[in-house]
């Protein structure tokens, strides 16, 4: 078994400060730099305190999940904010030109981490299908066509973070599962994404209802899904002991949506439910998401008792 992330953490408080302190034209880039790169060794000395095995810088340069990546290939604009639920809003990106690959998009922060921690490290992408899905089309005659653009565009990047080292690439498509009547769409994005990236590959998913993306999501050319679990009390167990679930499993066993912090036994439990399904070499254990929205303290306890959870289990099958 292993321990692992699926990407965001919460961002200190000084490091927002700072960000909104540029924006406002009051710090210099090399400043900001500088506090991007410290907001990192805080999240590795986290997760390292935490004992998690695969690591991730914690997002701490990326604002959203969609428009971060927008704003970095050519042929998008941001046009505003749009609201999303409550009182949340995101950077709306538009499809108005040709999609290109302008720049790396994660290969620089890859790098660093690797300066700064010994720990294996997982790379989150939002993949192709959920961008478009979440962004305005404005240019390609349909959304088929913009998500297949894209998803060369994003093969680049995977290329790239391969020959720099990496070798746990993970795909975020929540969308995948609000439309299963595109759902080979988002199959033929992921391999486009993915043609001759020669890394272990994963998909994220934490969104809808699962059952309507059973059985195909199975043919995904990915090595591993990664479903949230926790928030649905883990009823979602029954669609991988309905089907012959031979991927690696991404564990959602700590609820993201929540401050209170699981017990250890309680997170031991759900994890042995996870073990009647797959081998323990094949199952990764983590939050069902991201834990940005969460206090810093609550984030770091939550992920102590994961991994801790996990060596007891450990310990329980030897």
């Amino acid at each position: 078994m292993k321990t692992t992330v699926v990407g965001s953490y919460p961002k200190p408080k000084w490091l927002t400060s700072i960000v909104s302190k540029f924006k406002e034209g009051k710090v210099s880039e090399e400043m900001l730099e500088e506090a991007y790169r410290d907001a990192v060794k805080a999240v590795v000395k986290d997760h390292e305190m935490a004992g998690v095995d695969i690591i991730w810088d914690g997002e701490m340069r990326r604002e959203e999940m969609t428009s971060y990546f927008a704003e970095r290939i050519d042929g998008f604009v941001i046009y505003g904010e749009v609201r999303v639920w409550g009182n949340n809003y995101y950077p709306k990106p538009a499809i108005v030109d040709e999609l290109r690959y302008r720049d790396e998009l994660a290969v620089n922060d890859y790098l660093f981490l690797k300066e700064v921690t010994d720990k294996a490290i997982k790379v989150p992408i939002t993949g192709a299908y959920t961008i478009v899905d979440w962004s305005f089309n404005e240019y390609y005659s349909s959304k088929e066509e913009a998500v297949y653009a894209l998803a060369e565009v994003l093969n680049v990047e995977l290329r790239k973070l391969v020959r720099a080292g990496a070798d746990y690439i993970q795909l975020d498509e929540p969308a995948i599962s609000t439309h299963p009547e595109e759902l080979e769409i988002a199959k033929n994005a992921v391999e486009i994404t993915t043609k001759g990236v020669n890394a272990y590959l994963g998909i994220h998913i934490c969104y809808g209802d699962y059952s309507t993306i059973f059985p195909e999501i199975l043919e995904f050319k990915v090595d591993q899904l990664d479903f949230e679990f926790a928030n649905r009390n883990f009823e979602d167990l029954k669609l991988l002991r309905e089907y012959d679930f031979t991927k690696d499993l991404g564990f959602g066993c700590i609820d993201v949506h929540t401050k209170r912090i699981e017990s250890v036994g309680e997170v031991k439990e759900s994890i042995k439910k996870a073990l009647e399904i797959v081998e323990p070499e094949k199952l990764y254990v983590d939050p069902d998401c991201g834990l940005k929205l969460l206090p810093r303290e609550v984030a770091f306890k939550k992920l102590e008792v994961m991994v801790k959870a996990a060596k007891e289990v450990e310990e329980w099958l030897e």
